[in-house]
């Protein structure tokens, strides 16, 4: 493990789920934090990274606001590089989706970017999404599924999914600002992160499995793209530390069909009643693992789905989010 003792990093969306994550890997490698969220005075946010080993004297907590650039330069300011990890996200509809969704995550990329540019940070490592390479009307669309895939807007926009649309123009924007502006940035496209739950509140994939658990289908539109918390953290950092990785970085253990991840969840857990209908309609692995050779090759090793699956529940249990 590198000694990163010293060099200051920021990282937005903190509290989060995926940013506690490398909150807390960052701090275990020696790196000094600031780290941004949304409301200082709320332990909801603050609690559980203050209580990070080395928060005490390598963490500091920024609030800001995705679209004041000011809030976000100051957190930005002195830093080497930036973990973007910052975007809302939801399952539900909203009744705004420009104001509550998109613009957050285009203008706040983009601030995050200008920030970055006009202080003369390294690198910046952005967190998308698989949704924004492919999000349609055909689970078959996802075989030739690539780092050159890009979701379908127009069938978005028709079917109100509001959050891989967001990750996808977020990203589109950040590749062209990146490009005019020579910013150094690269992209980590997670599946569906799970396991075990640092922050008091559930990022939108584990909301996912416990609305599977409880028996609501989503097979319709999910792909199984499953991957751990801890592997999804570790792959930004990674991504941080060789410069010479580039581009984007499809970010999960495998890609397979929504039936094969609910029987894992069958098989170690069958107290809980999961949707048939998906098991029926859809079969077989899918995807190239082609795509996800370039993690692996910088020497991410991906925690295998059994795991991942026995991690994200017995945590959903230790917080009372599954009885």
């Amino acid at each position: 493990m590198a000694d990163k003792k010293g060099e200051i990093v920021c990282v937005t969306g903190a509290s989060g789920f995926i940013g506690s994550w490398i909150v807390h890997l960052l701090l275990r490698r020696g790196y000094t934090v600031r780290a941004t969220i949304k409301d200082l005075a709320d332990e909801r946010e603050t609690k559980h990274l203050e209580a990070m080993e080395g928060a005490d004297s390598r963490l500091r907590l920024f609030q800001i606001d995705l679209l004041e650039y000011g809030s976000i330069a100051a957190a930005i300011s002195s830093a080497a590089g930036v973990f973007h990890v910052a975007s809302p996200s939801t399952i539900d509809q909203v009744d705004d989706p420009q104001r509550k969704l998109l613009d957050p995550a285009i203008k706040g990329t983009l601030n995050v970017l200008r920030a970055a540019k006009n202080l003369g940070v390294g690198r910046v490592v952005i967190t998308s999404s698989i949704s924004s390479m492919s999000t349609s009307a055909s689970p078959s669309s996802l075989a030739d599924l690539s780092e050159d895939s890009w979701v379908d807007e127009d069938y978005c926009r028709q079917n109100g999914l509001w959050y891989p649309l967001s990750k996808a123009l977020a990203e589109k924007a950040a590749w062209k600002f990146g490009k005019e502006n020579g910013v150094d940035l690269v992209v980590v496209n997670p599946g569906m992160v799970v396991g075990p739950i640092l922050p008091p509140a559930l990022n939108l994939s584990m909301q996912l499995m416990v609305r599977t658990l409880e028996g609501c289908d989503f097979g319709r539109f999910l792909m199984a793209s499953l991957v751990h918390v801890k592997d999804v953290a570790l792959a930004h950092i990674l991504l941080y530390e060789n410069r010479s990785a580039a581009g984007r970085h499809l970010c999960v253990e495998s890609l397979s069909r929504y039936h094969e991840f609910a029987q894992q969840m069958e098989r170690h857990y069958p107290q809980y009643k999961l949707p048939r209908s998906s098991e029926e309609k859809h079969h077989g692995s899918v995807g190239s693992q082609a795509a996800l050779k370039k993690l692996i090759d910088l020497g991410l090793k991906y925690t295998p789905m059994e795991q991942i699956v026995k991690d994200a529940i017995e945590s959903l249990r230790s917080k009372g989010y599954l009885s």
